[in-house]
């Protein structure tokens, strides 16, 4: 017996639908049906007790923490300067002092370890500069001396990547792979995102070097991930998959708030500027979480420590404006949000670089001297989450 041509059309358009629902799970990105839209405020206060330590103070917009072998770390302020935490303690003088433009949201951003530190102890930073007479964001290698107590410039790496007074972007890390990855910022123009020779709005893959990797999604270019609006906030799950945290649209198109968690492999598109909330789109990924209530990120990590078991594998979130720390727990190997939680509401104030520590405990940040928040005798602090 021969199917109708209505009913053949219905059969044919379920598995297409079937088939795109598959591959959506393979590809482990959400459907707006798996998509949270949280619409007031960032959700419940978490109840996971925990202790806040205050390892340094003194600082101004600590941005970015590279962990050294050994148990050191450098910490970039915003204004310029390469600090030094030693034996746990804030040295008094900088490591090296960097020319910054002078840039709202620009600076010394985000700063990275090389992965043979121990051998050749480069590091990698993320700066807003004058070059010729025209800011432009850019990724250096510097050479720590053996003491750790000055550092040298070796070579500009990477440069030409947009600034503006908005969305500069700057986290640096280093992937499972031994590549370096940069987020970028789309410098206030929006249809950057979706140029892949852009390197603005993306995160970008590169070698050590500074090279294009053969094997990026687009040859000959740098960019991992496209559709990004201003990205500070990236970790990985596993060796293939990423969480990452965008800033959603602080008034472009009329539309306000909604950052966003999303689950991204190589060479996924996240869709900015054309989807926003929960929306979706062809080739592009909608996100497993987004927030009506700015918050927006500033950095985030997978907790991987023991200290404080409830939460292994979430991600928690270091958030500026909304001044909170976000739990974000997934279900097992999946897209879906299981649980979001907030804490540290209101008690540390803004909240810039989140990372795990070598001790086992995550390390944040805050940005109170960055002339949005309240800047104290103590200015900015670096913290330690324990229990």
């Amino acid at each position: 017996m021969r199917a109708s041509l209505p009913l053949l059309s219905a059969l044919v358009v379920l598995a297409l639908s079937a088939s795109a629902c598959r591959r959506s799970q393979a590809q482990g990105t959400a459907s707006p049906q798996d998509c949270i839209l949280v619409k007031d405020d960032w959700g419940q206060d978490g109840t996971v007790p925990f202790e806040v330590e205050v390892v340094a103070k003194g600082l101004e917009t600590p941005w970015g923490i590279a962990w050294l072998p050994g148990g050191d770390a450098l910490v970039t302020e915003r204004p310029g300067r390469i600090r030094l935490l030693k034996d746990g303690a804030l040295q008094p003088q900088p490591v090296a002092t960097v020319p910054v433009a002078d840039a709202a949201e620009g600076g010394l951003l985000g700063i990275a370890p090389h992965p043979d530190f121990a051998r050749n102890r480069q590091f990698y930073i993320y700066v807003t500069t004058d070059a010729g007479g025209t800011e432009e964001n850019r990724i250096e290698r510097w050479t720590l001396s053996e003491d750790h107590a000055t550092a040298t410039l070796d070579r500009v790496i990477f440069g030409g990547i947009a600034s503006a007074t908005y969305h500069d972007g700057g986290r640096l890390r280093f992937g499972p792979d031994g590549m370096l990855y940069a987020g970028t910022g789309d410098a206030r123009g929006p249809d950057r995102s979706q140029n892949a020779n852009d390197p603005a709005g993306k995160l970008l893959r590169l070698t050590p070097e500074g090279q294009v990797p053969q094997d990026n999604p687009t040859p000959g270019s740098p960019a991992f991930l496209t559709g990004i609006r201003n990205l500070q906030a990236f970790d990985w799950r596993d060796d293939a998959t990423l969480y990452v945290v965008d800033h959603g649209p602080s008034g472009e198109t009329l539309r306000r708030g909604h950052d966003e968690v999303s689950v991204a492999r190589r060479g996924d598109n996240l869709g900015w500027p054309g989807i926003y909330s929960c929306e979706t789109r062809s080739g592009q990924i909608t996100p497993s979480i987004t927030y009506a209530d700015a918050m927006p990120p500033g950095g985030a990590a997978i907790y991987t420590g023991t200290a404080i078991p409830e939460w292994k594998g979430s991600l928690l979130i270091g958030t500026l404006g909304s001044r909170h720390l976000q739990r974000v727990e997934f279900a097992p190997d999946s897209h879906r949000v299981a649980r979001h939680e907030v804490y540290l509401r209101n008690t540390h104030g803004r909240l810039r670089e989140v990372l795990m520590g070598p001790d086992g405990h995550l390390y944040v940040t805050t940005s109170n001297c960055d002339g949005r928040g309240d800047c104290g005798p103590d200015k900015d602090l670096i913290l330690r989450l324990k229990r």
